[in-house]
C-alpha cells in the first residue's frame, strides 16, 4: 500500500465530490461549526488515512505467517484500534455517521468482530441532543413555542438513534404522548455526508481489495430519504396498524398529525419493556416462548404473505407489556421510518429457496439462489449466510439440528477465509435482500439472546407462509376457475402435509429429549 497515492485521493478526490454538498449543508442547517460539510469530510479523511496508516505501519510491514498465533494476535489489535477510531468518527460527526456505524455493528457475516463487537455500542448508545436543540426543531416546524404545546416535557429521551431522539411529553389536553424530534443537523449534512462516504469506500476498496461495500452507500442513498421524512415513518405506522389489525396482541402506537411534520412526530405514548430485557421479562411473567412465536409469525407474514415488511426490528423498536384483561404479551411495534416492498416475484423466489434450504434440496436452493442474483456455487455460502448456520447443519437439515455455540464460533473463526465471496455476494443480489437479511439477522439476535432459536415452531410458520405465497402467487397467474380450484386443493394438500410432517418432528425431538435427560441422570 502507497501512502502518497491515498494522500492525494483523499485531498483531491473526496473534497472535489463533496464542495458542491458543502454550501447545501450551511443553506440547510443553522450554523454549527460541526455541521459544516468541509470539516466533517476533512475528519472523515483524516480518519480514513489514520486508519490506513495503522495497518500499514502495525501489521503490513512486514511478511506474516498468517496461520500464526503471533500474527492473529496482531492483527485483532490492529482491527481494534481501527474500529475505534471509527467509532469516534462516527460520535463526532453524528447523523449518517451513526446510521452507518450500526449497520457495520450488524455486520457479523461480513465484517472482523472487533469491528462489530466495538460498533454495537451504537445500537443503544448513540449521542443525544439537547432539549433546548429539539425545541429548536420544534419552533421551526411547528411555528408555536414547545410550553403551548406541552404541559410537561422530559429532559432523558425515552431512546435516542441515529437520526432522532424521542421524549416523553404531556399535551395540554392530558394526553401522554412520545415525542419525536430528528437531530437539529442531520438532514443538512445528510447529502454530504453520502457523498463522502462513497469516496471514502472507494478508498478502502483501493487499499482493501476484499473491502467490497458500495451496496451499503446505495442502499443508504435510496432509504435515508423516507427514514428523514417523518411523514412517512407516520404514514408506515398506520399503514402497517391497518394491515396487521387480526393480530390484537400487536400494538402500532397512534400517530398525532396535528402535532406532526416531516422532522417532528408526536405519538401515543406506550410503555413495555425491550424485548432483550431479561429482568424485566422475568418480573412481568412473560412467556419467552410466546414472544417468539408471535415475532415469527408476524414477520413471516410480513416477509413472504404481504411483501410490507418492517425493516428495523432492534431491541430498542419491540417492546413488551403483560396484557392485563387476557394475561397474554402484546408486543409493542415502534419506529416504522423504514419498510421493504418485496415484489410478488422476490416473494415467489425466496420462498422456493426457503423451502429448498429446508427440505435439503441443493439443486432447489442453486436454481432459486440463482434467480436472486447469487450465481454458481455461491448459493452454499449464501444459504449459510441467510440461515446463520454452517454447511454441515444445512445439509443436515436446519430444522432437524439444534443450534450450539459452537457452531456461531465456527461461523465466526471462518469468515475471514470467505470475506470476498460474501462481499461479491452483498454486491450481486438482489436488492431487495438488503434489508430482508437485515431483518433476519434482527430477529435472529433477538431469538438468540432470549434462548429460543431451537423452536421447531419457527420453521413451521416460516414453511407455511412460504408454501401460502408460492401458491398465492400460482393462483394469480391462473387463467381459469378449474386452475384456481386444484391449486386451492394442492395447497391445503401441502399444509397438511407439512402440519404431519412437524408434529412427527414435534414427536421425535421430545422424544430425544427424553432420551438425553434419562441418561443423564
Amino acid at each position: 500500500m502507497k501512502l502518497w497515492p491515498l494522500r492525494r485521493i483523499v485531498k483531491y478526490g473526496i473534497a472535489s465530490s463533496a464542495v458542491v454538498g458543502t454550501g447545501f449543508s450551511l443553506a440547510a442547517n443553522d450554523y454549527n461549526l460541526n455541521s459544516i460539510g468541509i470539516v466533517r469530510l476533512t475528519r472523515a479523511a483524516i480518519t480514513v488515512f489514520d486508519i490506513a496508516h495503522t495497518y500499514k505501519t502495525k501489521l503490513y510491514y512486514k511478511e506474516w505467517d498468517k496461520a500464526s498465533p503471533e500474527y492473529l494476535q496482531k492483527k485483532s489489535e490492529v482491527h481494534y484500534i481501527a474500529a475505534a477510531r471509527l467509532l469516534e468518527l462516527c460520535r463526532t460527526n453524528k447523523g449518517v455517521y451513526i446510521k452507518i456505524g450500526q449497520h457495520v455493528g450488524a455486520l457479523e457475516y461480513l465484517l472482523p468482530m472487533e469491528y462489530v463487537k466495538t460498533m454495537k455500542v451504537l445500537h443503544s448508545n448513540a449521542p443525544e441532543n439537547t432539549v433546548e436543540d429539539l425545541y429548536k426543531v420544534i419552533r421551526q416546524d411547528l411555528r408555536v413555542d414547545p410550553e403551548e404545546l406541552f404541559t410537561s416535557f422530559s429532559e432523558k429521551p425515552l431512546g435516542t438513534a441515529s437520526l432522532a431522539q424521542v421524549h416523553r411529553a404531556t399535551l395540554k389536553d392530558g394526553r401522554e404522548v412520545a415525542v419525536k424530534v430528528q437531530h437539529p443537523y442531520v438532514r443538512g449534512n445528510s447529502i454530504v455526508d453520502i457523498k463522502t462516504m462513497e469516496c471514502l469506500v472507494k478508498i478502502m476498496e483501493w487499499v482493501f481489495p476484499d473491502f467490497k461495500m458500495q451496496w451499503l452507500v446505495d442502499e443508504s442513498k435510496k432509504n435515508l430519504p423516507m427514514e428523514l421524512d417523518f411523514v412517512h415513518e407516520g404514514r408506515n405506522a398506520e399503514k402497517c396498524a391497518k394491515m396487521f389489525h387480526e393480530y390484537d396482541w400487536l400494538v402500532v402506537p397512534k400517530i398525532f398529525w396535528e402535532y406532526s411534520t416531516s422532522r417532528v412526530l408526536v405519538m401515543e405514548y406506550v410503555e413495555g419493556g425491550q424485548v432483550n430485557d431479561l429482568d424485566y421479562i422475568q418480573r412481568n411473567n412473560i412467556n419467552v416462548m410466546e414472544v417468539t412465536e408471535k415475532l415469527g409469525k408476524l414477520y413471516s407474514q410480513m416477509i413472504f404473505i404481504d411483501g410490507y415488511v418492517h425493516s428495523d426490528p432492534h431491541p430498542g423498536n419491540i417492546l413488551l407489556r403483560k396484557n392485563e384483561k387476557t394475561g397474554k404479551t402484546d408486543v409493542l411495534l415502534l419506529d416504522h421510518g423504514l419498510y421493504a416492498n418485496l415484489t410478488n416475484k422476490f416473494r415467489y423466489e425466496y420462498s422456493k429457496l426457503w423451502l429448498s434450504i429446508l427440505s435439503v434440496d441443493r439443486q432447489g436452493m442453486r436454481y432459486h439462489a440463482n434467480n436472486l442474483g447469487v450465481e454458481g456455487n455461491l448459493y452454499g455460502l449464501f444459504a449459510c449466510m441467510l440461515t446463520g448456520r454452517p454447511w454441515e447443519s444445512v445439509m443436515k437439515g436446519v430444522g432437524n439440528v439444534e443450534q450450539t455455540d459452537d457452531e456461531k464460533e465456527l461461523l465466526q473463526n471462518n469468515t475471514s477465509a470467505v470475506i470476498n465471496y460474501i462481499a461479491e455476494i452483498l454486491q450481486n443480489m438482489d436488492r431487495q435482500l438488503l434489508l430482508v437479511m437485515k431483518t433476519n439477522d434482527l430477529i435472529r439476535s433477538i431469538e438468540t439472546n432470549l434462548k429460543t432459536h431451537n423452536r421447531m415452531t419457527a420453521f413451521w410458520v416460516m414453511s407455511k407462509c412460504c408454501i401460502k405465497s408460492i401458491f398465492n402467487e400460482d393462483y394469480r397467474q391462473a387463467t381459469t376457475r378449474w386452475e384456481r380450484f386444484t391449486i386451492r386443493l394442492k395447497e391445503t394438500w401441502t399444509l397438511l402435509k407439512l402440519n404431519v410432517f412437524y408434529f412427527y418432528m414435534g414427536l421425535r425431538r421430545m422424544d430425544l429429549k427424553r432420551s438425553l435427560k434419562a441418561l443423564t441422570l
